[in-house]
């Protein structure tokens, strides 16, 4: 059976327990505070599940036996400890998988290339968890863009909207972004932290058209500071490939309801990508030769 250990005993943490567990896998959830790991079992668990499964260890990250392997290692930790815990993972221990929660760090890179130096050095794959980049929508986009429906790409565009309330309202023993990483952008917060899947999710289509990796950036954001916190509240970020391909990618915590959605404008067409386009699931739209668009649902239950 594999094992899986999680750092962060938090929202994703137990999403990840909870999956890991469908999956049949013995799960550790660890944590360095022991009232997360109280509130795991009594609360955020069984609420979000029905029962709190008791085949799940709970430990203190000081406790974990030094020599205990696990096959998969999970970091689920405010993004300002990512980079400690997964080179001290990559240091001490060799699992088949190491997954960080997005995103991957702080906004001064801090020990970044020190973690992909350490992660090309290991057997270890290590992966940063943007979930959009392996759903159904994606898969379809690929397949489209692939068969060249829509002609020579032009720009594409798009971004993650979505008001953070549906955040606190997972983690209810948080009073606001005060109380933790997402009210401040260095910690890795707010709108460009938090929703970085918009900026992942262009870079991954970038590739896919053969354009390259962004080399260039220009941004304008809404900053909040007030004293308690300092996050930007809407990024709207005009990017450039290395191969000159432009597009733009806007995310913000302050959209209600969300519209999460990336156009791909082409010579001959369009492609839309839509997370929750409906109670129904994601969709894929597409578009040829000016015509109304033809949507595909893909349906998912979460």
């Amino acid at each position: 059976m594999r094992k899986i250990k999680i750092y962060g005993a938090g929202s994703i943490g137990n999403h990840l327990a909870h999956a890991s567990r469908n999956l049949g896998y013995e799960v550790l959830i660890s944590d360095i505070d022991e009232d997360a790991l109280r509130r795991t079992k009594e609360e955020i668990y069984p609420d979000r599940y029905g029962k709190w499964d008791d085949s799940i260890r709970l430990s203190l990250v000081k406790e974990i036996p030094a020599d205990e392997y696990f096959d998969v290692v999970f970091i689920g930790t405010p993004p300002d400890t990512h980079m400690a815990l997964a080179l001290k993972t990559l240091k001490e221990e060799t699992p088949k998988v190491l997954l960080i929660e997005k995103p991957l760090c702080t906004p001064d890179l801090k020990n970044a290339q020190a973690l992909f130096e350490a992660s090309e050095a290991s057997d270890t794959t290590v992966l940063v968890g943007y979930n959009h980049g392996l759903g159904d929508n994606t898969v379809e986009m690929e397949r489209l863009m692939a068969e060249g429906v829509i002609g020579t790409a032009i720009t594409l565009y798009g971004g993650i909207h979505e008001h953070w309330g549906g955040i606190f309202k997972a983690h209810p023993w948080l009073s606001g972004p005060s109380d933790t990483y997402l009210g401040f952008a260095g910690r890795g917060g707010g709108a460009c932290g938090e929703h970085s899947h918009g900026i992942h999710i262009w870079q991954h289509f970038a590739h896919l058209l053969g354009k390259g990796k962004i080399v260039e950036v220009s941004a304008i954001m809404d900053i909040v500071d007030d004293g308690k916190v300092n996050y930007d509240s809407f990024c709207n970020l005009n990017l450039r490939t290395e191969k000159g391909f432009v597009g733009t990618v806007a995310q913000d915590v302050i959209t209600a309801p969300a519209k999460k959605y990336m156009k791909l404008q082409g010579d001959a067409g369009f492609l839309e990508w839509h997370v929750n386009y409906s109670s129904e699931g994601d969709a894929v739209m597409v578009s040829r030769d000016g015509k109304e668009g033809e949507v595909n649902i893909l349906p998912k239950t979460r």
